[in-house]
């Protein structure tokens, strides 16, 4: 249903699972756990795995924070996107990435929930891409010291709301880790 014309073909979108990320993460252990599943799932099903790290002052490149955790590996040649901003799209190669290889629907993991997850989402969507977030796949870390719900309020809101988003000729939608079938392939 995508609107992207000629992009039959969906990819998983692993999101900013790293050290300084997920030091703090909410649920980390269980969250992990999902996230090496649906990796397992893509590639088992010749689904693209992308995978998707971020660049800030704390998380410099090349450092350990900025490394991803070493319950996720990245293989050759799955794609790796560097971002310095919130969503993933925004001044990366992410788009192109995606256009070569014929990818118009996205599944989406990761962290940060309420920020790197949320405007991604956000992105991918108005980008016309249909886009399902893997709800017990996604984390954050606690900032109610700054006023925020909780993490598991934040985590289930946006798992609430992304559910009910449309736009024109595009999806989105929300399921849990055992429900993702890469298998299943879009029409083309």
């Amino acid at each position: 249903m995508t609107t992207l014309t000629g992009r039959p073909h969906t990819a998983l979108l692993v999101i900013d699972v790293q050290n300084g990320v997920m030091q703090a993460a909410h649920d980390r252990e269980t969250v992990l756990a999902h996230l090496v599943a649906l990796v397992e799932k893509a590639r088992a099903a010749g689904t693209e795995v992308v995978w998707v790290q971020h660049t800030s002052d704390e998380l410099p490149r090349g450092s350990e924070p900025w490394a991803y955790v070493p319950e996720l590996v990245r293989r050759e040649p799955e794609p790796l996107v560097h971002k310095t901003y919130g969503d993933s799209f925004e001044d990366t190669d992410l788009e192109e990435v995606l256009a070569a290889r014929g990818i118009g629907t996205l599944v989406v993991a990761g962290a940060q929930t309420d920020a790197c997850i949320r405007s991604t989402l956000h992105g991918a969507l108005t980008r016309g891409y249909d886009v399902t977030l893997v709800a017990d796949a996604h984390t954050t870390e606690d900032l109610s010291a700054y006023g925020a719900p909780p993490p598991g309020q934040v985590i289930a809101h946006t798992n609430l709301y992304w559910q009910y988003q449309t736009a024109p000729g595009r999806a989105a939608g929300v399921v849990q880790t055992a429900e993702v079938d890469f298998a299943v392939k879009a029409p083309v």
